[in-house]
């Protein structure tokens, strides 16, 4: 989700509710205590250099459980950051602590914007080795499609 677009769904959102992909709701108390721009400039193992360049959200649960951030006041806060940080309509990555600081990506389902989980990939797998996955097979599905069951008399 880019900022253009979460400025779009936020003035016709109640409230705003972050839930993650796992179906946990960050708790509604939450607060955003950064938005920003981060960049990262790097090489991967195959010796491209690259450049990524995205909107920060942190969002942090803390202790005062009255507090509700409203659509308006977020709008606001994207709006005076875009203007103070000449913040270009970037992809949205938010910040979340669980067990440590996560980074997610973010989408929206109709109600709730989504923390979506990234993984990390290798991005040169044509040049560094890599081999294909191998196959993934559901043992159960295997068993149910093979005649011969343990106790079936077929062995």
């Amino acid at each position: 989700m880019t900022l253009s677009e979460i400025k779009g769904l936020l003035p016709q959102l109640d409230n705003v509710i972050f839930k993650l992909d796992n179906g946990y709701c960050v708790p509604d108390h939450f607060h955003i205590t950064e938005v920003g721009i981060i960049t990262k400039h790097f090489i991967d193992c195959g010796g491209s250099v690259r450049y990524e360049k995205v909107a920060n959200f942190q969002l942090w649960d803390a202790n005062d459980f009255e507090h509700r951030l409203k659509p308006i006041k977020l709008l606001n806060i994207i709006k005076l950051s875009e203007e103070k940080l000449a913040m270009e309509d970037l992809q949205i990555e938010v910040e979340f602590q669980a067990q440590t600081i996560g980074k997610y990506d973010l989408d929206f389902n109709g109600s709730n914007f989504i923390l979506v989980s990234k993984q990390t990939a290798c991005l040169a797998t044509d040049s560094c080795g890599i081999t294909k996955e191998k196959l993934k097979v559901n043992l159960e599905e295997v068993l149910t499609q093979n005649s011969c069951k343990p106790g079936g008399g077929c062995c």
